[in-house]
């Protein structure tokens, strides 16, 4: 373990010991404990607005693909999103698709390039590409179609001193309770805390999404954290400790999505 601040650890130590913050008084919080690894690849574009049309006809070439890899057991979900608030070297659309193993994952990407899906004339028009490969221990959804729904990622970086098990802490103690009791009443449809597979940022950052049907299910997530936050006055200062926030973004998506 990294030898961390005396003010990381105190604010750790007390949001650990503080676990209870989203259950009845008396109450006892279920543990939240690490799943297998999920394993989500997304390939970003950036396409020419004259060429959206385009990309929406591509995406349902794209999903008998990934319809095939659902029949098969290959993946847990697939979908795609369109940028919603966008800036000026930012991507307009990207497509995801999640499996329980590396080699799953992979070999979706192997039949998108042997269907000729990957040089696809939108995709040619495209004036920015990335991809990345991300693995999560904590997750969950709820089965089913998603059309026009909401996706909101943020990311974060850890500090320095942060302790090895910052984000697996955080996860536990704050973010999956909370998302978990979202996705129980409704309000979320999926979420994963992401890490990076292969590392093509900086190691240290995390990343927090969450998909809802509609748009009033991004306030209800919004109105729920602030909630949170007011009812445990140790959780905001203790993820403060560990996450360097001059560097946290956040994104807001136009998602359809299918969960096994």
């Amino acid at each position: 373990m990294k030898v961390a601040g005396r003010c990381a650890l105190r604010a750790l130590a007390l949001l650990v010991l503080s676990t209870n913050w989203y259950a009845p008084a008396g109450a006892q919080a279920p543990e939240v404990k690490e799943k297998p690894p999920m394993y989500t690849y997304v390939s970003n574009w950036a396409i020419p607005r004259a060429r959206w049309t385009d990309m929406d006809k591509q995406e349902a070439v794209d999903a008998k693909v990934f319809d095939k890899g659902m029949s098969s057991g290959q993946l847990v979900g697939y979908g795609s999103d369109r940028t919603l608030v966008h800036h000026a070297d930012g991507d307009t659309h990207d497509s995801f698709w999640s499996a329980m193993s590396m080699s799953a994952v992979l070999g979706i990407l192997d039949e998108l390039y042997k269907s000729g899906a990957a040089a696809a004339g939108v995709l040619s028009s495209a004036t920015k590409h990335s991809d990345n490969l991300y693995v999560s221990h904590y997750y969950n959804w709820k089965a089913g179609t998603i059309r026009d729904g909401y996706t909101h990622g943020a990311s974060y970086k850890l500090k320095a001193d942060a302790p090895d098990d910052a984000v697996d802490t955080l996860s536990r103690t704050f973010v999956v309770p909370l998302l978990e009791k979202l996705l129980a009443d409704g309000t979320v449809q999926e979420y994963e805390v992401d890490q990076e597979a292969m590392h093509t940022e900086a190691p240290g950052a995390f990343f927090i999404f969450y998909v809802t049907r509609s748009a009033d299910g991004v306030d209800k997530v919004s109105a729920a954290l602030g909630e949170a936050l007011k009812a445990n006055a140790l959780a905001g200062p203790a993820f403060g400790a560990m996450v360097d926030f001059s560097v946290h973004r956040d994104e807001l998506l136009r998602t359809n999505a299918v969960y096994k």
